[in-house]
């Protein structure tokens, strides 16, 4: 069919624009992509940001280190315990603080609960961008029983702010250990449930592979990190390479896959679980006894410098970098956060692929917009 110009109809195309959010639900934050598209097909992708913007790094100029601290957790609040382990050593590397073995051990496990937390929300709601309901009820249920753990012994059930330099806030309760040993059982268990509804599904696995391919020479351009990295091939954990808090002396494998696709993201992802049980296992069965904190005055104030100290999160690499200037504020402290990197990669692994795979794409990506508005 032709039309008075003689042109196909077929030929006939016109871009138009698509915004995606800033509604929560459809970006796992506040986050606007304006796509635009011709038909199905994704021409352009531009991530707006700033919905969420707090002033984070400003913030902390006014306010003592040990303030700092607390702002950490509404970065990446899904990650909310290591952020403030990574806080905690850039202000211990500056004081020359030793902290105590036993405070070590908590830190690692509380940090392995909350990669376990993040990465089954992250598997919830994966499952349900591509529309399955279930997953996302079934991550919650286990993800409680986590936040219940660390509401009995911090108080708190998201932002926890329990990792303090020295140490951590207070001691664990007595029943820590016993309820722990009872959690992984049950979680080793939903796991293999995790991979016979979703993993091993059919329609899932079609949705996944081959979508949103990110070679590994454009995810060490763009600066990617975390299981976003390690799905490219790209070997950069932080516990391997910089290890902290004795990390060192604990046995786990950094899981890296070749696949660089949704799908080899997604694998990375489920995996990372299980190493994160094995590493709770070695550590929960004999928590050194001791101080769970160093001595620390109540006003911090660190030697005139420069201190950067960097740990891997449930999203990647993040980093904490202090300029002081001897004041008991600091003169500038820099946030380099995983989210904001990742994002980069959202645009070149989606454009000219189908609108209907970009849900797939940044659902693999796993954002938490928080940790970009800083």
């Amino acid at each position: 069919m032709e039309n008075n110009n003689n042109i196909p109809i077929d030929d006939l195309t016109e871009e138009f624009v698509v915004n995606i959010g800033p509604q929560h639900p459809s970006t796992h934050g506040v986050l606007r992509l304006q796509a635009t598209l011709d038909g199905e097909t994704i021409k352009d992708l531009l991530p707006v940001l700033g919905y969420i913007h707090r002033g984070i790094e400003k913030m902390t100029e006014s306010l003592g280190y040990k303030q700092s601290i607390y702002l950490t957790s509404r970065m990446d609040y899904l990650s909310a315990h290591i952020n403030n382990q990574a806080c905690s050593l850039a202000i211990e590397k500056g004081m020359q603080i030793e902290v105590p073995e036993r405070a070590k051990a908590i830190r690692i496990i509380m940090a392995e609960l909350q990669r376990l937390t993040s990465h089954e929300l992250w598997w919830g709601s994966c499952a349900m961008d591509l529309g399955a309901v279930t997953p996302f009820f079934l991550a919650f249920r286990d993800r409680e029983r986590i936040l219940d753990i660390f509401e009995g012994n911090t108080g708190n059930r998201l932002t926890m702010n329990y990792i303090t330099p020295g140490g951590v806030m207070f001691d664990v309760l007595p029943n820590f250990a016993s309820s722990i040993k009872e959690l992984l059982v049950k979680v080793k268990e939903h796991l293999k449930e995790y991979e016979e509804l979703i993993t091993g599904n059919v329609i899932f696995q079609h949705r996944l592979k081959g979508v949103g391919i990110l070679p590994r020479e454009l995810a060490i351009s763009m600066g990617c990190t975390g299981p976003v990295a390690r799905a490219s091939g790209i070997s950069c954990d932080v516990r391997k390479y910089h290890p902290y808090d004795g990390y060192d002396k604990l046995d786990f494998k950094e899981i890296v896959i070749d696949g660089c696709d949704s799908w080899a993201r997604y694998k990375v992802r489920m995996e990372e679980m299980k190493q994160s049980i094995h590493i709770i296992e070695q550590l929960i069965h004999n928590i050194p006894e001791g101080e769970f904190r160093a001595k620390v005055k109540g006003v911090i104030k660190l030697p005139v410098g420069e201190y950067y100290q960097r740990v891997e999160t449930a999203r990647g690499e993040l980093g904490v970098y202090i300029v002081s200037d001897g004041g008991n504020k600091p003169y500038r402290m820099k946030f380099r956060a995983a989210s904001f990197s990742n994002l980069g990669a959202l645009k070149p692994i989606t454009v000219g692929a189908k609108i209907g795979d970009l849900m797939a794409s940044m659902a693999t990506i796993d954002l938490v917009i928080p940790d970009i508005d800083r």
